[in-house]
């Protein structure tokens, strides 16, 4: 009976953690993909986790309150490594926005597909580039080894402190900051030099309309330097599998 108790709990442990990582990390959370396939997944994760993982716990007349402050504790480290995942998967999504502003399309809204929530179009073009070159490179392996990285370091039972989860968390929306600043960089430049171009211009012709005339160009440079730069993309998949190694508490 001990030993179908101990099994048990430990099996709760492990879904409580992977379902909590699932809940937030990109893809698996997104509605595109019905919610059975993903309750499927997270249970058969937790079935192999749960039989590789070794419970420090001892099972034998553990009270309610312990395993439940234990389920929360693995709840807020799940919930802790999606959120730093997702953080640092909005990079490309954020620097498709600021290059929106730039082109001046930031009225411009439709609904995302993969979220089902409305976003601008040309932030969700560059997610769903990204995210073709990401399961491309079997980047949902990468989500796998942070669920082994994670038991490996810290076993069911035991989690890091929430200063360590706090820290990381923060590291990785500064890092999503500078990464997304980065990407859009190029851009930023390109729109700079059109606008002296255009500044020149209003000089040299005073009767000029530049205001009605920068609508368009504007929006070609946008998505001239966006196709231009769009093959280094790939180069941020695998930068993307280095800063989670680096932020993720494992």
């Amino acid at each position: 009976m001990d030993f179908i108790i101990e099994k048990l709990l430990g099996f709760t442990m492990v879904l409580t953690r992977i379902s909590a990582f699932f809940l937030i990390l990109p893809i698996f959370s997104w509605k595109s993909i019905p919610i059975n396939i993903r309750a499927a997944a997270t249970i058969l994760l937790a079935i192999f986790f749960s039989m590789l993982t070794p419970l420090p716990v001892d099972a034998k007349g553990i009270s309610a309150l312990k395993v439940t402050l234990l389920l929360v504790n693995e709840s807020l480290y799940g919930l802790a490594l999606g959120l730093i995942g997702a953080v640092m998967f909005s990079t490309v999504k954020f620097a498709g926005q600021i290059i929106e502003r730039e082109m001046g399309l930031v009225m411009a809204e439709i609904l995302d597909p993969l979220t089902e929530e409305s976003s601008q179009p040309l932030a969700s073009l560059l997610e769903m580039i990204f995210v073709i070159m990401f399961l491309s490179a079997n980047g949902h392996h990468l989500f796998l080894l942070i669920i082994s990285r994670s038991y490996e370091t810290f076993p069911a039972g035991s989690v890091p402190t929430v200063a360590v989860l706090t820290s990381g968390i923060t590291k990785a929306s500064s890092t999503m900051l500078m990464a997304g600043l980065r990407l859009a960089a190029p851009m930023l430049a390109a729109f700079l030099l059109m606008l002296v171009v255009l500044a020149v211009l209003a000089r040299i012709v005073p009767e000029m309309d530049i205001l009605f005339i920068s609508f368009p160009i504007r929006i070609g440079l946008g998505l001239l330097m966006v196709a231009t730069f769009l093959p280094f993309f790939h180069g941020f998949v695998s930068e993307f599998a280095e800063w989670m190694e680096k932020l993720l508490p494992l």
